[in-house]
Parts: C-alpha cells; structure tokens; sequence
C-alpha cells in the first residue's frame, strides 16, 4: 500500500517513514506543503499530513484530495489542539486526527484501521466476492487470479461500488500515477470483465466506468 507523509520537521518525517517501510508500506514523504500538493494524484492509498508545512498548509492539501478521492482515509497529525482548526479538518474530510507529541504506534494503529482492509472477502453478488488475501475472485464457485492491474482496479471499484470512476482516477490509481492511454485502461477493463463474466462494469460514455453492486458485506 502507498502512503503519502508530509511533515516539517525532518527527524519526525524520516522516524515514521522508516517505522512504516518495516511495517510493509511504501511510503512518499515529503516536508514541503507544496511538493506534496504536486504529487497527491500518484496513486496512493493512504494520506498523513501534517496542518502546518511550509507554502502549502495540510488542509489546502486536504481540500484537494476530496476533489479527487471521496473514500482514500486522511489522517491529520499537528501539535495545533484549537477546536476550530480540528473541526474545519474534520469539515474538509480527514478520517482522523493526532496531535503532537504522540507514538508512532498510535499512527501506525490508525492507518491499520483506516487504510488497510484486513479482512479476507468482500461480497458483491451472493455468490461471488473479491478475496483480498488470495488475490483472486470468485463467480458462481469458479475461481479466477487478478493480476496486479487487475487486483487495484478491483480495489477501486469496491470502495467506490455504484459510483462514477473517471477515467483519470483509474489511471492514478491503478498505474499509481504513471501515465496510461485510453486503450491500455480499456484493455484492462475488457481482462477484468471477462473474468467476472457477469455485468457488474457499466461503461459511462467518455467518461469512466461504474461498478454495480447491490451488496458490498466483509466476511
């Protein structure tokens, strides 16, 4: 999973990246508010951000995320405890809030809430889900391997399942913020479609495509 960490300051930027590199992520840090601004569409699953960085401030960076990414968790972390800073965070979208000094076993339990889906299954038909763990679906008992394409592509449609995914966000996500024509999306779409072999993926002319789900239960 790739996070993306602004914080200022450099000892505490480089602790968490390092204590979340152990833990298995692939972690983008940055200090500059600016830097981060630039690079928050490259695929990533996870936000950190710290409220108050240089040219770009944490809840700019926020407001932006939402334009693109309604469902990606955003934790902010800021020594600020004014009521009104953390209510307009809350406003703007994070999913939670730690304020300063805190341990990083604290952030680190809330990205595990937060960002990393530990359970195995997700249904989207009665008898068919996404197997998280295994990397595979299955459709009425027939079961199929994603490849890794495949698999984040599934990913974005379940978290966002019955709803418009453009284009664009398909391919941030999906290519992890490397460019991707037209074509390479569709083909990847067609793979993904003829492993399903039922009608979840309704394409939305010039647009995006939808995911239609009438259930969407962990198991």
């Amino acid at each position: 999973m790739k996070i993306l960490l602004l914080e200022d300051n450099q000892t505490l930027n480089e602790t968490i990246k390092l204590k979340l590199e152990i833990k298995g992520y692939s972690v983008s840090s940055y200090i500059n508010g600016e830097e981060a601004f630039n690079n928050i569409m490259n695929g990533f699953s996870c936000f950190v951000l710290d409220i108050n960085t240089p040219i770009v401030d944490g809840i700019k960076i926020l407001r932006k995320i939402r334009e693109f990414y309604e469902n990606v968790p955003v934790i902010i972390i800021s020594s600020i405890d004014e009521l009104d800073t953390i209510k307009k965070s809350y406003k703007f979208g994070c999913n939670d809030y730690l304020k300063k000094p805190f341990y990083i076993d604290e952030l680190e339990i809330k990205i595990e809430k937060l960002c990393k889906i530990t359970k195995k299954k997700i249904f989207f038909d009665e008898d068919s889900f996404f197997d998280f763990d295994k990397n595979i679906i299955s459709v009425s008992k027939i079961k199929k391997t994603l490849t890794k394409k495949e698999n984040l592509l599934m990913n974005l449609f379940l978290i966002n399942k019955n709803e418009l995914i453009t284009y664009e966000t398909i391919q941030n996500y999906v290519w992890e913020g490397e460019y991707a024509s037209f074509d390479a999306i569709r083909g990847v779409i067609k793979r993904l479609k003829n492993k399903l072999t039922k009608p979840y993926i309704k394409a939305h002319f010039s647009r995006g495509y939808s995911f239609i789900s009438a259930i969407g239960k962990i198991k």
